[in-house]
């Protein structure tokens, strides 16, 4: 039953489901949904695919996720930069007609499930810590350049090309003599509404003595009325006879039975994309759902939230949908709302399908530059150029992963880009422990404590080295450190004892082991011996099993204190 639990989170928290807890997630239903449609219309453009499969990759990628699912309050759906991988991944297939470049998009979300449901019933989560979070904000930036870039065609009513900067500008400044009047207006004053009814409505409403919970509810309902207004103005005054671009006809009902493709030459294709598709969701809903679950005093567990938004996406590209994972500001309207249990995702797909059953031909007449405008407002949010000059003041090695990813990102395309961002990320963290921080320490006067003889005002001796070691010991750091105990030595003519302070030392593998030996050996010869101290049960279990302690010149002791008072 306990296994059951763990693939099943909703039958722990199903348990003490209550009318309160119901409520509570319907108001959080009611408001996500109105944000959610929008939004779903708008990246479905960004992907390059029919508004309704964005509908449809909102209905039941949500459901599936409500028994899956770890997070209480993550919103499951198209989220902007998975819709612009997507666009990327599809458009370098050169496809013949738009059915296929359909039965990709659903083969693309049919493969980034399956790979992250495999990684959950490995129990790889921990695959999550390997992609930094200032390389993910400078990839999530640069693809939200890309993103804005791309829909200014839709918000002028021209024509443009491209994922990249080296692509989008020249195309972009190409058809600037395509300008249409009626639809730069209508995407301009749009695109004005969304971003004043999000800096300057709720204090507007405040002064009025509107409450807190209802001016966010009228803030979050800005783009629902968006397009609302802009779609009864192009009925009313034809302007689709005056070149206003709309979505059209968009065909009501469910969302259908849909198979993926199970080509393997289209397999082949997309094999790298939806990794990589999946990698950078995967990190991105988990890192909202952290955030959010910290708020609350709750814990996710990223191993079910890889079988949670594998399910989701098996399920979009079994019903008409293409990527999804968890949106960051619609999850942070879930959890403002006041969602309880995932069960609010699940009455907010209820109520897109009733939506998508019921009123989709009224959005015959909503403009692209509607859509578009909602997209530039969303991941306007998005846009995080702080990351290059917090890195920069921080690490050099951060700087240059972020600017690397940001760089590749905007002139190489999203797929390299993230690629580099995974790559720069596993180096930086490489390069980082390959050379641990190594530092001669002394007694503080009057304590036990040993500190860097470089900060403090230390007692030490002439026939004792002290190093102090920070980082566990593998393979990649053992000749660094080899080289910096020489150097150490070197420097100190009276030496009779060195100290190895283990303090921070979590693990030693094998290499390093065998490093610390040749070290011993190396010292004996000079007739200097060598000890331990604050050495980790863990790692003192593997010395011993390896009979390390046999083969040690000097001692192993409980403190560093004890160590030196026993030699000096």
């Amino acid at each position: 039953m306990k296994q059951k639990r763990q693939l099943l989170p909703i039958m722990d928290w199903g348990r003490s489901y209550d009318r309160d807890k119901l409520v509570a997630d319907l108001l959080a239903s009611l408001i996500v949904m109105i944000m959610l449609i929008p939004q779903s219309l708008a990246y479905a453009l960004v992907a390059g695919l029919p508004p309704e499969m964005g509908l449809y990759a909102s209905i039941l990628p949500l459901m599936i996720y409500t028994f899956f699912g770890s997070s209480r309050v993550l919103s499951v759906g198209p989220v902007a930069v998975l819709s612009l991988m997507t666009a990327a991944a599809l458009g370098g297939l050169q496809l013949a007609d738009s059915a296929e470049y359909f039965a990709a998009a659903l083969t693309l979300a049919f493969l980034s499930g399956a790979f992250l449901l495999i990684l959950g019933l490995l129990r790889m989560g921990f695959l999550a810590n390997f992609m930094s979070h200032p390389v993910v904000t400078g990839f999530i930036t640069a693809s939200g350049v890309i993103i804005v870039l791309s829909q200014v065609q839709h918000l002028l009513g021209t024509s443009s090309h491209g994922y990249t900067l080296l692509e989008l500008f020249p195309s972009l400044f190409a058809s600037l003599s395509q300008i249409n009047v009626s639809t730069a207006v209508l995407g301009g004053v749009t695109l004005l509404w969304l971003f004043w009814s999000r800096m300057g409505m709720p204090g507007m409403l405040r002064s009025f003595g509107v409450s807190d919970a209802q001016a966010l509810l009228l803030t979050r309902m800005s783009p629902v009325l968006a397009v609302i207004v802009t779609s009864a103005v192009v009925w009313y005054f034809e302007l689709q006879s005056s070149g206003v671009a709309t979505v059209g006809q968009v065909p009501s009902g469910l969302p259908p039975l849909t198979m993926p493709s199970f080509s393997l030459e289209l397999w082949q294709s997309l094999a790298g994309s939806a990794a990589l598709l999946a990698t950078i969701g995967f990190v991105e809903s988990v890192s909202v759902a952290q955030g959010l679950a910290a708020r609350r005093r709750e814990r996710i567990d990223p191993d079910q939230e890889l079988i949670g938004l594998g399910a989701s996406n098996l399920a979009a590209s079994f019903s008409g949908g293409f990527p999804v994972a968890g949106g960051f500001s619609r999850s942070v309207v879930n959890f403002d709302a006041g969602a309880a249990t995932p069960a609010a995702g699940f009455f907010a797909a209820i109520l897109i399908a009733v939506v998508t059953l019921l009123f989709v031909p009224w959005l015959a007449w909503l403009p692209k530059a509607t859509l578009a405008a909602t997209i530039i407002a969303a991941v306007w949010s998005l846009l995080d150029f702080s990351i290059i000059g917090k890195a920069w003041r921080y690490s050099m090695a951060d700087f240059l992963a972020v600017s690397t990813t940001i760089v590749l990102t905007l002139f190489a395309g999203v797929e390299i880009g993230v690629a580099a961002g995974i790559l720069v990320s596993l180096v930086v963290h490489l390069y980082k422990t390959s050379r641990p921080h190594v530092a001669i320490v002394g007694e503080l006067p009057g304590t036990e404590h040993f500190r860097n003889v470089n900060r403090h005002k230390v007692e030490t001796h002439e026939t004792i080295l002290s190093i102090r070691i920070d980082e566990s010991l593998y393979f990649a750091n053992t000749r660094y450190l080899e080289d910096m105990i020489y150097g150490m030595v070197a420097e100190q003519p009276n030496l009779k004892h060195v100290i190895l302070m283990c303090t921070a030392v979590n693990e030693v593998d094998m290499s390093a082991m065998e490093s610390i030996l040749e070290i011993n050996t190396r010292l004996s010869e000079l007739g200097i011996k060598l000890h331990l101290s604050e050495v980790k049960g863990p790692v003192m279990d593997g010395l011993v099993r390896a009979d390390f302690l046999s083969k040690l010149s000097g001692n192993v002791y409980l403190s560093q204190h004890h160590a030196v008072e026993a030699l000096k």
